[in-house]
């Protein structure tokens, strides 16, 4: 790349991220090397940009960074094809999803409910027979009724 060519600046700005996170995604071989400058710059193409995008948008869809890895480096072997395996990787990625959404709301609902009921101790709500929260490792017979938290 001769004379043209984007900035790490430029590149970091165009997609979002900081110079950090260029670097770091170049050390764990997300992003190819860049040319160099006379003046030993970092000179990147617009693919860079787009890749950033794609990492990043894998992230926000809850990809892990080895996850993203392994689809870019199935990707570069496909030369524009579809990757194999993108929908059974988003299809198990649905599936985590969602279960994380059910324990969130069985969480959210022991939340509600001990605001509800004024829990304001721990150490009295676990004593106690109506506190909503759900201490399950105390065996039944150790708690002791009381009154509610």
């Amino acid at each position: 790349m001769s004379g043209a060519g984007l900035r790490s600046g430029q590149v970091a700005a165009a997609a979002g991220v900081n110079i950090q996170t260029l670097r770091y995604y170049e050390r764990r071989g997300l992003l190819a090397e860049p040319d160099r400058s006379p003046g030993g710059h970092r000179l990147y193409d617009e693919e860079a940009v787009t890749a950033l995008r794609v990492i990043k948008a894998a992230q926000r869809l809850g990809f892990t960074l080895e996850e993203v890895a392994e689809l870019l480096e199935a990707g570069r072997h496909r030369h524009g094809r579809p990757v194999p395996g993108l929908q059974d990787r988003a299809a198990a990625k649905l599936t985590e999803v969602d279960a994380k959404i059910a324990d969130l709301t069985t969480i959210r609902a022991a939340l509600a409910a001990a605001v509800e009921a004024g829990c304001d101790d721990l150490t009295v709500c676990a004593s106690s027979t109506c506190c909503p929260i759900p201490f399950t490792d105390l065996a039944e017979e150790n708690r002791h009724a009381g009154p509610c938290c």
